[in-house]
């Protein structure tokens, strides 16, 4: 099935495989507003200057080259394909299951956060590094990224906003887009600064530290392969993957999911998500670069 998603990935539109532009924007601002000392020399100093010192831009990085030549070889890092059941409300992640011989968004965190602290390596990869792990760690926060069925909602023709697409598509960008244009001045700094916000001092705030109880990045869930995986990204997966149980999947066939409530009970749902990759991001790197995590934890 890995190959089948691989090749689907070649004739599709560059972002339609992940958190579109705006989500990742989201995901890297937010980080930027909690990152300590040690994290935030290092974003400055290695990440490319076209960025100027911001994660947010950088985020999408990782899209915008995995259909370059040079990139094609990451294009299976975006994802990781559950082979669960979630219209029975059996949903699960399994890296010895899941992750296929090429590599997934699993063992692609692992690979990453190793080469981001190797001092060996020169400025530009580890800038990558640093680019490639902004990306991913929004990406496992997509519930869609978790989940092989229909290939991760790709195959599910749906109604949005009054034109046709397809379930993936639209938790990627559709229903994000039409939330900035709502509510957000079409603005995603605006968005961000919102959920910033949330986190430190509204309904976010209690909810946080539960979103980073898993931060160290020695922890190792098990051996496989070259690369052994971390418990945390095996974690967040499952985290995402629980919607695909939950929600995801429950909407009314045929009808525009604008017009029914499934809209209205995805935002908040993809505002946590986004909230929690813009958290985890800033803790991961705070613990690879300062120690610990610098965020409360309770």
């Amino acid at each position: 099935m890995l190959a089948l998603r691989v090749l689907f990935g070649l004739f599709v539109l560059p972002n339609a495989l992940a958190w579109g532009n705006d989500g990742h924007e989201t995901i890297g601002y937010i980080a930027q507003a909690f990152l300590t000392s040690g994290a935030l020399s290092f974003v400055q100093e290695y990440l490319d200057s076209s960025y100027d010192g911001q994660l947010g831009p950088a985020a999408i990085w990782a899209d915008s080259v995995k259909y370059e030549k040079a990139y094609e070889w990451s294009q299976p890092y975006h994802f990781v394909d559950a082979m669960d059941s979630p219209l029975s409300g059996s949903c699960s992640v399994e890296e010895t299951r899941d992750c296929g011989s090429d590599g997934c968004i699993l063992t692609a965190i692992a690979n990453y956060t190793k080469r981001i602290t190797e001092t060996s390596l020169s400025k530009t990869q580890r800038d990558e590094a640093l680019k490639f792990l902004t990306h991913f760690l929004g990406d496992v926060t997509q519930p869609l990224h978790c989940e092989n069925y229909e290939v991760g909602g790709n195959d599910i023709d749906v109604t949005f906003n009054g034109d046709s697409d397809n379930l993936h598509s639209v938790w990627d960008t559709g229903m994000i887009e039409l939330n900035l244009k709502a509510n957000y001045d079409n603005s995603v700094t605006e968005y961000a600064d919102a959920l910033v916000t949330r986190i430190k001092s509204g309904d976010l705030k209690s909810q946080a530290p539960s979103w980073i109880s898993c931060v160290n990045p020695t922890e190792k869930l098990d051996s496989r392969a070259t690369i052994s995986p971390l418990e945390c990204p095996i974690e967040w997966a499952r985290d995402s993957n629980a919607y695909d149980c939950s929600y995801v999947f429950r909407y009314t066939k045929g009808s525009d999911l604008v017009k029914t409530s499934y809209y209205t009970g995805a935002i908040p749902i993809i505002d946590v998500q986004l909230a929690k990759g813009g958290y985890r991001l800033a803790a991961w790197l705070n613990t690879l670069f300062d120690g610990s995590s610098g965020l409360p934890s309770k």
